[in-house]
């Protein structure tokens, strides 16, 4: 109804209009003034064209409603001086000569001067009118675009707080954590003179060492935080990301029984960001060995997802098809728990696995996790070096 009633309430109008003024009798006056109100149906599409086409009627019929309808559409939609200007003089020309001419009087002034006056007024109210609508459609356009500036504006304050939410909480990140894991690195150098213990001494050694590693890491991360506008090129170079080079030092301080098939060269490719999200990958799952399968023996196995397929397609006949240097699939598995070992309490919240999944999407691969047939866990990801590009990967 919104959208016919605008366009069949004028002609209904117009179509009553004729009625009254020529009666209901077939006629030449009563045919232009129908003909001229039905061609208000276009007068969007084709306004001047449909004014033109009701002088006949306001000239031969003597109807008002179709002419200033059309002459109302014209001024909304396609405003111009001369246009105007010129469909205003023909309509008021319209409307002062009689029909037929012939019974026009020059010397009836009195007459004619109403009849002019009465047809300038006839001319100006829908130019008014239309140009006044015009007029309130811009405004709310203008309106609308104001409050979307307003929102993207509030959006970029909303941004602008949020970095500098972010900014203070590195700070305060970077204060208490630095500060706990100093005090644990000085207290295993401290038992790594003092004991005689060589046991003691590698382990609290391995202390010290993953206690570096790790304000090395907080320090990368803070820095990454307080980047302005998210410009993480200056914070990418306070502390060496870790690719698959760190995998075997990673797995030997991890104190888990872990076999470890490494397939592929690290660096071979120069996509550090695929090796980097491998690596947390690795990190991550022995992470929740220890919190949730104490004593579980464990496979990690790294191999370039060509050599994946060129496995699936022997295994099927030759079907699949293989691509050099497509990426990295990483597989860790474990089994199930040893019921003997004492399960311990380490905190979590739960994201870590969401926050792999993640960074494998962003790389435009995958991630499986998933509990196996035997009690164990399995976690495999596929990350392939498409979105990555050599001088991509080199550059972080």
């Amino acid at each position: 109804m919104r959208r016919i009633a605008p366009v069949a309430v004028p002609v209904l109008l117009a179509i009553a209009d004729a009625m009254l003024v020529n009666g209901v009798g077939m006629g030449l006056e009563l045919g232009v003034s129908v003909g001229a109100a039905v061609v208000l149906l276009v007068r969007r599409r084709f306004p001047l064209l449909v004014f033109l086409l009701t002088l006949p009627g306001l000239y031969i019929g003597y109807i008002w409603f179709a002419p200033m309808i059309g002459l109302y559409t014209l001024a909304a939609r396609r405003p111009g001086r001369a246009r105007l200007g010129s469909c205003a003089v023909l309509l008021i020309a319209a409307h002062f000569f009689p029909y037929p001419i012939s019974d026009f009087e020059l010397d009836d002034y009195r007459e004619n001067t109403l009849v002019l006056i009465d047809a300038t007024v006839t001319s100006a109210a829908p130019i008014a009118l239309g140009l006044l609508m015009r007029t309130r459609r811009e405004l709310a356009s203008r309106v609308e675009d104001l409050t979307r500036s307003l929102r993207r504006e509030d959006r970029l304050l909303a941004d602008r707080v949020k970095t500098t939410e972010r900014a203070r909480l590195a700070r305060e990140m970077h204060d208490v954590v630095a500060h706990q894991v100093s005090l644990i690195s000085l207290q295993a150098g401290a038992v790594q003179v003092s004991t005689e213990d060589a046991a003691a001494r590698a382990g609290a050694r391995t202390i010290r060492e993953l206690s570096v590693r790790t304000l090395e890491e907080l320090r990368h991360m803070v820095g990454v935080l307080r980047a302005d506008g998210g410009d993480t090129g200056a914070a990418q170079d306070l502390a060496p990301q870790p690719d698959l080079a760190e995998l075997p030092r990673l797995i030997e301080m991890s104190a888990l029984d872990v076999t470890y098939e490494g397939g592929v060269v690290a660096g071979a490719k120069g996509a550090k960001t695929v090796e980097r999200a491998a690596f947390r990958t690795v990190q991550e799952a022995l992470t929740n060995v220890r919190k949730h399968a104490p004593g579980a023996r464990v496979r990690i196995r790294v191999d370039p997802l060509d050599a994946v397929r060129v496995e699936g397609a022997d295994r099927s006949g030759g079907a699949g098809e293989s691509r050099a240097g497509d990426g990295l699939r990483v597989e860790i598995r474990n089994g199930p728990p040893d019921e003997t070992a004492t399960v311990p309490a380490l905190p979590g919240g739960g994201h870590g696995l969401v926050g792999l999944r993640e960074r494998a999407q962003s790389l435009g691969g995958t991630l499986e996790a998933r509990r196996t047939s035997d009690g164990g866990f399995v976690v495999r990801a596929e990350l392939p070096y498409g979105r990555v590009g050599t001088g991509a990967g080199e550059g972080e």
